[in-house]
């Protein structure tokens, strides 16, 4: 027995012989309720016996006679199948003239001498064993008949004159007439007193055998079989009779019954003969079981009467004839049971408007319930022709309409108590195509959009299928299949045909159809392009609580294919008159399925856009307000900060009109000391954008959020922003400042950091104060403004740039946060070290002789320390100007203009010139010659050497050093270090012309404009 079920197992792997098994096997289950038995169940083994053996003769026959080649297989368990084969294991063709009886012998109509042969060999396969078996070969010789009589048919079977047939009750009959005769006799069909059952009606091996299936007792009666050739027929009459098996009629039904309740168990069966009507309880016969007085068994009925508690048994109903037999279990329960509702709860039905519904109430109880049905109330209970009320408890209502949407309550109630259960009826409305798609004539290598714009039940998901010819469409990436339309891009002769759109729902389905026509391209005419007409009908579907379906017919593209669609809307709630672009479609599609917001009056409308531009936008739709809810988020921008010490402003972006999702939209700000509150503080502000704290400690750190909520719920949870409430002054000073001078003008400040809990705030970072008091070299004190700098936070030290030399400075440092500064730290002075001199106040020349002249200078306004001396530099300057004049190329002109008219006197003048004619200047300087004076070494000067051949002296009265260099003192100043522009030069009168320069040679514009290199020698003389 297999575990845990009642399946047995017979295993004869292990060399057990089958034969032993043999035997009719029946079931038998019984708890403490009662016993049920199974049908009989028969095990036989199956059987291949081996073909005898025999000597088979050779069948000689004359041309034209009949021949029957018997097989007679031996009998098999199940029967073999029969075949005819020859040495070649090739099939026995067969035909009119030569076929197989059903049991299973080689008829021959009439014989021919190809039929001659050695070989006729019967199989007989045997399907459960898989084996095959063969019959010794059958010879055939055929002797030619030079007169070959022709003979009217004669039936070879049935061989008899009358004949009958038994078939059991829906089982397969199959009737055979098999005639000999030259020609060869053709078989037909009919029934003496009735017509074939078509369907069931088949005709087999040439038409000579008939087969009926599913015979029932209307197949009985007489069917004739002809046979004819040309010479005449004759018939046969075959009389069927249609015997049956017990079938059941009334089966036994299981029964639950109350105590004190009557029933009947019914078994009713037919068959022919008729069958007979047997009773056990518990598998043993009923006339042998216990007497019971609610019990009465009346042929094919058993009547229960005021059954008692404990009464429960199985009863066997058995019904047998000659042909087999039927039995049934009923279990009959005595049970008294509160009624229960078995449908499930609260479960919804969806039908389609104008359809039937069907609302299940399946209950259990003993006695059994009574069904009731209430919509939405109990008040009243439902009645009238609109309704049905099934046996099982199921209410149908004919045609729904929308008005029996809504919730139904089916009552159960027997005498023992009462349930109920509640489902709900949803009316969907019905499937419907607006749009069918259009017939199409198009031109080859053009696009093509067919239309299938749906209605459908915005509770209901859609699906489109599109058909092209009843079958799927060509794989191919030039069909685009959208939400309602299907698009064939460069159409070919190929797409040709019929499409078909089909939109589907879980409850119903649409369908419409349109035919595609490819033709030639043919020349057109000059385009004018022009902006797309506006879009039409506007229509919206699928609507649902943050969508809807937007769906329109585009206009006249004026030969300009369209881009995209955009989409508009109005919100007439929140800003009437205002439209906003929402969102945009690709040119091919004329649907948008739309994301929208809740508590918003929508009106769409559409623009399309071509290369030429858009169109006027289309007549607005119908309005489309959506349902109120909860915010979807809450406030932007949160933040949290001080504008006093003792307060916390907490700050946000409001939620617009289209955010609000509802009305009475109000904000829950919420906000805790970080680390030290547990509990949230709140409060609830409408029409504002920030709430203030008061109270709060100075500068500690606070969690805040702020959430958004409507009339309809709050928004999701907000996010958590961390600010600070307000800063203070600091309290404390930097202290241990100290000030390292660095030069004359840079010095180092050094400090300690304040406390942090003395900041009071957000430290930004350290100001320092200071300000120059005085020069040193002056008495008196000259106080400059105040300078400040800032610097960053995590800085101890810092750098002051920019000093006056030998100055006096004092300065203090304070810390500061963003409400302000702290406390200065005492003040510290400290002094910068001398420093390089300013330029001279000015430079004039005084008493200008031919030899000597006198120069006046003011001290320099900023000493930068003690001044010790001055330096003077100095360069003569005309025969700088002699070289420039007379390499100018105007004066070079003019020669060459005037050479002819006044070339001898221009001659002259050269050579009067040419014999060293000198400047008075010149030669005072010749007589006063200083012998102890030398040219300046190169290292020493700034200027190139001077274009006069001579030797250059200093000015009268100036000193040198005997090796003719001019030592510089230490902070390198001169006159030509802080002069600027020119090579400083005296005019023809003596007067000191230019600046003092530095620079070690003309400007590079100047030094150009000749092809002689200017080359003065500069004198320096040092006074002090």
């Amino acid at each position: 027995m297999k575990p845990h079920s009642g399946t047995l197992i017979i295993d004869i792997s292990g060399g057990q012989k089958a034969e032993a098994y043999e035997g009719v096997y029946q079931c038998t289950a019984r708890n403490k309720h009662g016993t049920a038995v199974s049908n009989n169940i028969v095990i036989r083994q199956s059987r291949s016996p081996l073909w005898s053996k025999e000597k088979i003769d050779p069948f000689i026959v004359q041309e034209g006679a009949s021949l029957v080649l018997p097989c007679r297989p031996p009998a098999g368990l199940p029967p073999p199948i029969i075949f005819w084969m020859d040495m070649s294991f090739q099939r026995i063709p067969q035909s009119r003239r030569v076929s197989q009886a059903l049991n299973g012998d080689l008829y021959f109509s009439n014989v021919i001498l190809d039929d001659s042969r050695n070989d006729y060999i019967c199989y007989a396969r045997f399907p459960h064993t898989q084996t095959i078996q063969q019959k010794q070969p059958i010879t055939v010789r055929v002797i030619n008949s030079k007169s070959s009589c022709q003979r009217r048919p004669m039936f070879l079977v049935p061989s008899e004159t009358g004949s009958t047939k038994m078939v059991l009750r829906g089982q397969v009959l199959e009737l055979e007439c098999i005639a000999e005769g030259l020609p060869t006799p053709e078989i037909s069909w009919s029934k003496v007193s009735g017509e074939f059952p078509s369907k069931r009606t088949t005709f087999h091996n040439f038409h000579k055998t008939l087969r009926i299936t599913d015979v029932s007792e209307a197949d009985a009666g007489e069917y004739r079989c002809t046979a004819k050739n040309r010479l005449a027929s004759v018939h046969h009459i075959i009389g069927v009779t249609v015997k049956a098996a017990p079938y059941w009629i009334t089966a036994p039904r299981n029964l639950v019954l109350a105590p004190s309740e009557t029933g009947v168990l019914t078994c009713r069966a037919g068959g022919n003969p008729k069958p007979t009507i047997t009773w056990s309880m518990n598998g043993i016969p009923i006339e042998n079981s216990p007497k019971d007085p609610s019990r009465k068994v009346e042929d094919d009925t058993i009547i229960f009467t005021d059954v008692r508690t404990g009464s429960s048994a199985v009863y066997q109903c058995n019904a047998s004839n000659e042909y087999g037999y039927l039995l049934s279990n009923a279990f009959v329960n005595v049970l008294a049971e509160p009624p229960r509702v078995l449908t499930p709860s609260d479960k919804v039905y969806q039908v389609i408007m104008n359809k039937p519904a069907l609302l299940d109430c399946a209950s259990f109880g003993s006695p059994i319930p009574r069904i009731t049905w209430f919509k939405d109330t109990r008040s009243s209970v439902l009645e009238g022709d609109s309704y049905v009320f099934h046996q099982n408890g199921t209410l149908e209502i004919h045609v729904a309409q929308t008005t029996n949407s809504g919730k139904y309550t089916c009552v159960a109630t027997n005498s023992l108590g009462i349930s109920e259960n509640h489902v709900y009826l949803e009316v969907k409305e019905p499937t419907r195509i607006l749009r069918q798609p259009e017939y199409w004539v198009v031109q080859r290598n053009r696009d093509v959009v067919f239309e299938c714009k749906v209605k459908h039940d915005p509770s209901l998901t859609p699906t489109m299928i599109w058909l092209k010819d009843n079958g799927e469409l060509p794989d191919d990436e030039r069909f685009v299949v959208d939400s309602d339309s299907l698009t064939i891009i460069d159409v070919t002769e190929n797409d040709e045909g019929t499409y078909t759109c089909i939109m589907n729902t879980t409850l119903d389905q649409d369908s419409a159809s349109a035919s595609l026509t490819v033709v030639e391209a043919t020349p057109t005419p000059a385009i004018i392009y022009e902006q797309p007409d506006a879009p039409t009908d506007l229509e919206l579907t699928d609507q649902r609580d943050r969508s809807v379906q937007l769906t329109w017919i585009p206009g006249d593209e004026h030969n300009s294919p369209i881009k995209k669609f955009l989409i508009q809307y109005e919100d007439a709630l929140h800003q009437p008159g205002i439209w906003h672009n929402l969102t945009e479609v690709p040119g091919i599609k004329t649907t948008a399925h739309l994301k929208l917001s809740p508590y918003v009056q929508y009106t769409f409308r559409v623009l399309a856009l071509n290369n030429v531009g858009y169109s006027q936008p289309s007549y607005p739709s119908r309005s489309y307000k959506t349902k109120a809810a909860a915010p979807d988020e809450n406030p932007s921008e949160v933040e949290a900060m001080g504008t006093h010490h003792d307060n916390l402003v907490i700050s946000w972006k409001p939620l617009t009109g289209l955010q609000s999702n509802g009305p009475g939209l109000q904000y829950k700000v919420m906000w805790k000391q970080m680390d030290v509150e547990n509990q949230w503080a709140s409060v609830t502000v409408a029409n504002v954008s920030k709430f203030v704290v008061s109270g709060t400690p100075t500068f500690v750190p606070y969690e805040v959020k702020v959430q958004a909520l409507n009339d309809y719920g709050s928004g999701p949870e907000p996010k958590v922003v961390v600010g600070y409430s307000g800063e203070d002054f600091p309290l404390a000073a930097p202290n241990n400042v100290q000030v390292f001078v660095q030069n004359s003008t840079l010095a180092e400040i050094h400090w300690m950091p304040v406390p942090p809990n003395s900041v009071r705030g957000r430290l930004k970072g350290y100001r320092v104060y200071y300000m120059k008091q005085r020069d040193q070299h002056k008495h008196n004190g000259h106080h400059t403004e105040q300078q400040v700098l800032n610097f960053s936070a995590n800085k101890t030290h810092g750098k002051l740039p920019g000093l006056h030399p030998y100055s006096s400075y004092k300065l203090n440092v304070r810390v500061f946060n963003n409400r302000g500064e702290g406390p200065p730290s005492p003040t510290l002075q400290f002094e910068t070290p001398e420093g390089v001199p300013g330029p001279p106040a000015f430079l004039k020349v005084t008493n200008p002789n031919l030899d000597s002249l006198t120069l006046e200078w003011g001290p320099p306004n900023e000493h930068n320390g003690k001044l010790t001396g001055y330096t003077l530099k100095y360069q003569p300057a005309m025969a700088s100007r002699q070289v420039d004049i007379a390499t100018q190329g105007w004066f070079i002109g003019l020669m060459c203009a005037i050479a002819l008219l006044i070339l001898v006197l221009l001659i002259v003048c050269f050579i009067k010139r040419n014999k060293g004619g000198k400047y008075p200047v010149k030669e005072k300087e010749d007589a006063h010659a200083d012998p102890e004076s030398q040219p300046m070494k190169d290292d020493d000067v700034t200027f190139g050497e001077y274009s006069d051949s001579e030797d250059h002296k200093p000015l009268k009265g100036s000193r040198t050093p005997s090796n003719g260099t001019v030592k510089r003192d230490e902070s390198d100043d001169s006159l030509v270090d802080y002069g600027e522009g020119g090579d400083g030069q005296f005019n023809e009168d003596g007067s000191f012309i230019g600046q003092y320069s530095g620079k070690k040679e003309r400007d590079t514009a100047e030094g150009h404009e000749s092809s002689e290199a200017p080359s003065p020698v500069n004198a320096m003389n040092s006074f002090v």
